[in-house]
């Protein structure tokens, strides 16, 4: 397995108030084309929501219109597979949907999926996700799972070195606050993102940010003295968006 072939796509958020209907995401779409397959078999967990049913449905028919070959793992009330692992193992995208990062990881750690999902990324699976499915693939970054008021998350999976903001031109409380939480420390520095933008890991390395809509972007957050640093990082327009 070479570096190349780890692929991790970190979407700030989906959607917005503008936005068009399409029949795919084009962040999603860009997830998919990773995996280099014509019908990519694609699993998609909602933990974060709690296993909301409406997400799956919405997930099924994006993917489906796509030529995906969508699949789900459920694990409320109980795993929808005696075999979570060969379920995951079996795909060429896994996607995790948005929500309560700190209840996902929790929920994740008591089924043993965390070293799953390392050995999906070891083995060339796509890793891609959304909100907090984009912030669980670091050490950590900003979250809501604890309240309104925006708290440090230090439990990711660290697949990716340092932490991610995501929705951080979106939401006005993100941005002062991951940079805050970045110049004291309390977050290594890392990588934040817009609504409409994600950063393409491949390897261990940056390969690009991506985006849906002209001005979405992702940034370099790092410490400077008594503050941070925050570098704007081009970002290629898919084909396709608006």
């Amino acid at each position: 397995m070479t570096a190349e072939r780890r692929h991790v796509l970190a979407i700030g958020g989906m959607g917005g108030p503008g936005q068009p209907q399409v029949r795919i995401p084009p962040l999603l779409g860009y997830a998919l084309e990773l995996s280099g397959v014509a019908a990519p078999r694609t699993c998609v967990l909602n933990t974060a929501m709690g296993d909301d049913p409406g997400s799956f449905l919405r997930m099924y028919s994006l993917l489906a219109a796509a030529g995906a070959r969508p699949s789900h793992l459920q694990l409320f009330p109980m795993p929808s597979t005696a075999d979570p692992a060969g379920l995951l193992l079996a795909q060429d995208v896994i996607f995790v949907g948005g929500g309560s990062v700190a209840n996902m990881m929790a929920v994740w750690q008591v089924h043993g999926l965390g070293p799953v999902l390392r050995a999906a990324w070891e083995a060339g699976i796509v890793l891609a996700g959304v909100s907090a499915g984009a912030l669980c693939w670091f050490e950590g970054g900003t979250t809501d799972s604890f309240g309104p008021v925006l708290r440090p998350f230090t439990a990711g999976l660290g697949l990716i070195s340092g932490s991610y903001c995501p929705h951080y031109s979106s939401e006005p409380a993100r941005r002062p606050a991951y940079r805050a939480l970045v110049a004291d420390g309390t977050l290594a520095a890392g990588i934040a993102c817009d609504d409409g933008a994600a950063a393409h890991f491949a390897g261990d390395a940056l390969a690009e940010i991506v985006s849906d809509r002209p001005g979405a972007r992702g940034y370099r957050v790092e410490p400077a003295g008594t503050g941070a640093t925050e570098t704007p990082l081009p970002a290629r327009l898919l084909g396709g968006a608006p």
